[in-house]
């Protein structure tokens, strides 16, 4: 029997985690992220797929991507949670249970940032907890996918 595989997609600046305002997004990389997800994931017995990109378009092609490829889609999407239309219409369309990470409480930030088009389409949201969001994010996934 084949594991779960879940698709895990990072958005614009994420690649800058730990050196961008790490007052506001703490110390961990984009490097401790992939590596708490690689470990928490092993332990659930789930695969991974970890992608980090600054292009929307690139996004969008891993969520189709991820419509017949994965069973789950884990999505922090950064600077597009508030703008993007259109990964919100992919994550519609792949037809797979979504969890929308962020790092921060958006809701305690700017209010320009309190909007997420991505939540729309999400089974749940993790945000406020730092990287160990994405652990949570997994351990919902995997009950979300058991069956």
């Amino acid at each position: 029997m084949s594991r779960p595989l879940i698709m895990i997609l990072n958005g614009p600046n994420l690649n800058l985690l730990g050196l961008r305002e790490p007052h506001i997004y703490g110390t961990d990389t984009i490097e401790d992220v992939e590596r708490l997800c690689t470990e928490t994931a092993e332990k659930l017995g789930l695969d991974i797929s970890f992608h980090q990109s600054n292009h929307e378009g690139v996004i969008i092609d891993l969520i189709q991507q991820a419509r017949t490829q994965a069973d789950g889609i884990i999505i922090n999407p950064a600077g597009f949670t508030s703008t993007s239309i259109a990964i919100l219409d992919s994550l519609l369309a792949a037809e797979r249970p979504v969890i929308e990470v962020h790092l921060t409480n958006i809701h305690r930030r700017e209010p320009f940032r309190h909007l997420s088009y991505v939540s729309k389409a999400a089974s749940a949201v993790v945000m406020g907890a730092g990287i160990q969001g994405y652990e949570l994010a997994l351990r919902r996934l995997k009950t979300l996918t058991a069956g």
